[in-house]
C-alpha cells in the first residue's frame, strides 16, 4: 500500500528529522519535506497515494486530514510537535515517532470523530477568551517554557476579570475562557487533560468560572453556537492562533476520519 509522509522538518526542534526520513523511506514510504511556502493540503491533495501521514505537531495535523476526508483514505498521526496531545488520545506513544511509522505498514484502522468550527476542522479543541490570547501571546514568544506559560495564563485570569461578551447558543454567558473539545476531555484550569474516546459523537463545551471544577459551565452536544458582540473572536485551533468570525458554529462530523494506528498493545 503506497504512502505518502508530509514532514515538517521545524515542528518540536525538528532534532529527528533524518531518523524519521530514514526510517520512513525504508519501510517504503515516499516522504515529502515541508518546507516554508508549502500548503500541506494541496501536497495531500495531489498525492498519488493510498495513505496520507503528517508529522508535525496538533496544529498541523488537521489541514491534511481533512484532505483524507475528502478522499476518504486513511491518515496517519507522526507525534512530531511539542505537545502531541491528538497523538496519545489515539493512542500512540507521543515521545516515539519512529514507532509510529508501523501504522504505514501494518496499521489498524480506527473511525473517531472530527470537530468544525464554521466548517473549518479541528481534531483537539478551540478555545476563546483569555487563554486564546495566551496562545497568541506565545506565537510571539515561542521560548516560553511550559511551566511559564501556564504561570501566565494564571496571571492573565487573576487581571483580567471583564467576561468576553458573548452568547451560547442564544443566551448570554459570562466567560473569560470558553473551550469547545471534540469529544470530552479530563480539564483543569491550566491544562488540557486525556480524552478516552474520540468516538462518541458530542462536543463538549466548558467554561470555567473558578478554580473547582465543580463550578464550571459544561455541556455536550452535536451543534453549538457561539456569537459576540464585536464579531470578532480570538481563538486557538488545536493550539494555533486565529481570529474567528461571529457568530461561530461548532459542529461534529461522527466517525468521518479514518486513523491508521500501529498494532500492537497500544493501539
Amino acid at each position: 500500500m503506497p504512502g505518502l509522509l508530509i514532514v515538517n522538518p521545524h515542528a518540536g526542534g525538528g532534532e529527528l528529522t533524518d531518523e524519521l526520513v530514514a526510517e520512513a523511506k525504508a519501510r517504503g514510504i515516499a516522504v515529502h519535506l515541508f518546507e516554508h511556502d508549502d500548503d500541506p493540503a494541496e501536497i495531500a491533495r495531489d498525492a498519488d497515494a493510498d495513505v496520507i501521514g503528517m508529522a508535525g505537531g496538533d496544529g498541523s495535523l488537521a489541514a491534511v486530514a481533512q484532505v483524507a476526508i475528502e478522499r476518504d483514505l486513511p491518515f496517519v498521526c507522526i507525534p512530531f510537535g511539542t505537545r502531541n496531545h491528538f497523538a496519545r488520545d489515539i493512542g500512540l506513544d507521543r515521545d516515539d515517532p519512529i514507532a509510529a511509522l508501523d501504522a504505514f505498514v501494518d496499521g489498524e484502522e480506527k473511525r473517531i470523530d472530527v470537530g468544525r468550527a464554521n466548517g473549518r476542522l479541528f481534531l483537539n479543541n478551540v478555545s476563546l477568551g483569555l487563554y486564546a490570547q495566551l496562545v497568541h501571546r506565545r506565537e510571539a514568544h515561542r521560548r516560553r517554557s511550559e511551566a511559564f506559560a501556564r504561570l501566565r495564563a494564571f496571571a492573565i485570569l487573576a487581571q483580567h476579570r471583564a467576561p468576553i461578551g458573548i452568547t451560547i447558543d442564544g443566551k448570554p454567558v459570562r466567560a473569560r475562557v470558553v473551550l469547545v473539545s471534540n469529544n470530552g476531555y479530563d480539564l483543569d484550569l491550566f491544562s488540557v487533560g486525556e480524552r478516552d474516546r474520540i468516538d462518541t459523537g458530542r462536543l463538549h463545551l466548558y467554561v470555567p468560572r473558578g478554580l473547582l471544577r465543580g463550578t464550571w459551565l459544561e455541556r455536550d452536544g452535536e451543534r453549538f453556537e457561539i456569537d459576540a458582540a464585536r464579531h470578532r473572536l480570538q481563538a486557538a485551533f488545536d493550539g494555533d492562533p486565529e481570529v474567528l468570525e461571529t457568530p461561530i458554529e461548532f459542529t461534529i462530523d461522527a466517525g468521518a476520519l479514518r486513523v491508521l494506528v500501529p498494532r500492537g498493545p497500544r493501539a
